[in-house]
């Protein structure tokens, strides 16, 4: 059975202000990195085989950061890439309270498309696909997979079997790690949600 560890990148100057999505150039700045730091401090005795990265600046670093104790250098992988917000990239969160969209966004998620971007039942998709296809490789190790807010809840709440209009009620905070416990066959387990302590 496969564990992986689900992390949010750890903060940006712009997280919590603007919806930066896929844009270039948003690195972690000084106290991103700090922060970055006190998790790989909290998993440097964990026995991590593999770590994974979503090819934005903001997971990289925090991957790179993170994968340091262990020896290991991440390995890109685009199906935990950031949400294509379309039209959205850039925006502030005072700007996108306006948009008719958003109350959509909010209490009706799968029936969402960005603006020229994705829909969130394809975000889902692909990134659940691409940690079953982490979990296959992993075998009966442990790999960590360092993504974005979104998206990893869209991944908890497939292996939790919850709608995915229910998703925006989970909290993933940056820098939190989940767990999730993948086996070869069965049902997955979701040992813990959005952790800031020690990770047995």
């Amino acid at each position: 059975m496969a564990r992986l560890l689900l992390i949010r990148h750890a903060p940006t100057p712009e997280t919590g202000r603007r919806l930066t999505g896929r844009l270039g150039g948003v690195s972690l700045g000084s106290k991103g990195e700090e922060v970055a730091r006190q998790t790989a401090d909290r998993l440097a005795s964990v026995k991590i085989d593999t770590v994974y990265t979503s090819p934005i600046d903001r997971t990289a670093e925090t991957a790179a950061i993170i994968a340091k104790p262990h020896g290991l250098r991440p390995v890109r992988e685009t199906g935990v890439i950031e949400v294509d917000f379309g039209t959205w990239q850039g925006k502030t969160l005072t700007q996108m309270r306006r948009l008719k969209l958003f109350k959509q966004v909010v209490a009706n998620p799968s029936q969402v498309r960005f603006p020229e971007g994705e829909s969130f039942l394809e975000v889902q998709l692909r990134a659940v696909s691409a940690c079953n296809r982490i979990a296959a490789k992993t075998g009966r190790g442990t790999a960590a997979i360092v993504s974005h807010s979104d998206v990893i809840k869209m991944v908890l709440a497939h292996y939790l079997g919850q709608p995915l209009d229910l998703f925006q009620r989970m909290v993933v905070a940056p820098a939190s790690v989940s767990v999730v416990y993948v086996p070869a066959e069965g049902s997955p387990v979701v040992q813990t949600i959005n952790t800031f302590g020690a990770i047995e």
